[in-house]
């Protein structure tokens, strides 16, 4: 009896000690998971948006009788905000990273550009390889140098145009070949069928391909009997316009450079085993607004206004001034995406250059139904919907705009796989926690 006695007072002591009651190091308390400690530092190139509340809508006489801009006050979360325009330089460091892993992956197939995993570490269990980003900086694939150089060209022989193609029998990569496949989660999907048992995650998963390289005959297509032939030949490929914006990419190109961004800045962070910041987006319709207004109350203009010259006479931006003089502003066409003044949160070319992409689709009465913290409209458009419903909100006028296009609360809309010579697009990213100025 003493030792079944002694028995069940052993269990009871292992079921205790099991369950860690008054053991672990927490003395029985609840204390959380261990983390790192996580502080919000601003991306490269990018200003921070302090959150704030505003009256979002028409200020001025609405002269196109759109009557589509009712006023609304909302709220919106604090963010941050690329200071400019994405630039053709860095719009071109996504079709190159595009380029460069199509190579590696379907013409080189040479492990030296691939990591290698570390000794005695077991090998990826889905046979997945990873590009060594690192060795490709030192030993970059279309160089006409170095040990790799001659086998190289050969095996790269794929990529190019051939045949007719061909001119001067120049090797030209053939930018139709430069697609990038990527995922994204429809939050708001999943969340309005988060009670159908039929749904399945996947069902809630973006999957696109899209070929990245901008359209250069749009500066054509967009203008009858216009002489822009030099523009087709020199605007993204030239170095001279380098820090000019990039035109020519649809709205899908825009949100697929977003997803790259993205996945660029968390390998990264991996690196350096950090946590990852909240994923890069298009502005919605309403941070794009608050942003231009530059924290000023019932302005016309990202610089306050009402006029669009200051004092001595210049003009505040890159539209078309008068009747078409569109080199009074500075510039003929586009103009470097630092030019003119930021306005007070310290963004440039709000108004004016080339107007902007938003993540928001575009409805005539969104402001009566969107709500008034963080609004937003959202359709993720399918192939077979009509075109009414492709349509995406722009922002900001253009170089080749009036002045009207320009104002705060103007809002136009472009077909999402449309491509313009007039329209480029920035990045926002959300901030993790509280405003930065926020000392409660």
């Amino acid at each position: 009896m003493k030792q079944i006695y002694f028995l069940i007072i052993v269990l009871a002591g292992t079921i205790l000690t099991g369950c860690g009651i008054g053991g672990g190091g927490n003395n029985g308390e609840v204390t959380g998971v261990k983390q790192r400690s996580f502080r919000a530092t601003t991306p490269l190139n990018m200003v921070y948006i302090k959150g704030g509340t505003f009256l979002m809508g028409q200020t001025d006489q609405d002269v196109t009788f759109a009557q589509t801009s009712q006023t609304k006050q909302v709220t919106v979360p604090p963010f941050f905000m690329d200071e400019t325009e994405i630039s053709n330089s860095k719009y071109k460091q996504f079709v190159f990273w595009v380029r460069d892993s199509i190579a590696i992956t379907n013409y080189l197939n040479d492990p030296k550009y691939y990591m290698q995993p570390r000794k005695g570490a077991a090998a990826d269990p889905n046979g997945r390889k990873f590009i060594n980003w690192k060795y490709v900086a030192s030993n970059p694939v279309f160089s006409t140098r170095g040990k790799n150089a001659a086998a190289n060209a050969s095996k790269l022989q794929g990529l190019y145009y051939q045949g007719d193609d061909r001119v001067f029998d120049r090797n030209e990569i053939d930018v139709r070949m430069l697609k990038y496949n990527y995922a994204l989660f429809t939050l708001r999907e999943a969340s309005n069928f988060r009670n159908d048992k039929t749904k399945k995650r996947s069902d809630f998963i973006l999957r696109d391909t899209v070929g990245v390289y901008p359209d250069t005959l749009v500066w054509l297509n967009d203008f009858s009997y216009a002489a822009n032939e030099p523009m087709v030949e020199g605007y993204f490929s030239h170095p001279a316009y380098r820090n000019y914006p990039v035109v020519g990419v649809t709205w899908r190109q825009a949100r697929a450079f977003t997803a790259w961004r993205t996945r660029l800045s968390d390998g990264a962070k991996d690196a350096r085993k950090i946590p990852h910041n909240l994923p890069y987006a298009l502005p919605n319709d309403a941070e794009f607004e608050y942003a231009a207004r530059g924290g000023r109350i019932g302005t016309d203009y990202p610089w306050g206004g009402p006029y669009i010259k200051n004092a001595k006479g210049c003009l505040m931006a890159n539209f078309k001034p008068g009747r078409g003089n569109y080199t009074d502003d500075g510039g003929a066409y586009t103009v470097n995406v630092r030019s003119y003044f930021p306005n007070d949160f310290g963004l440039y070319n709000m108004a004016g250059n080339v107007a902007e992409w938003t993540s928001s689709a575009y409805d005539e009465s969104a402001s009566t139904f969107v709500h008034d913290l963080a609004p937003t409209f959202n359709y993720e458009a399918k192939a077979s919907d009509p075109e009414v419903l492709k349509r995406k909100v722009v922002r900001g006028g253009s170089w080749k705009d009036i002045g009207y296009f320009l104002q705060n609360s103007t809002r136009t809309f472009e077909y999402q796989d449309t491509a313009k010579s007039y329209i480029g697009f920035r990045c926002v990213t959300q901030y993790l926690g509280r405003d930065i100025k926020d000392k409660r």
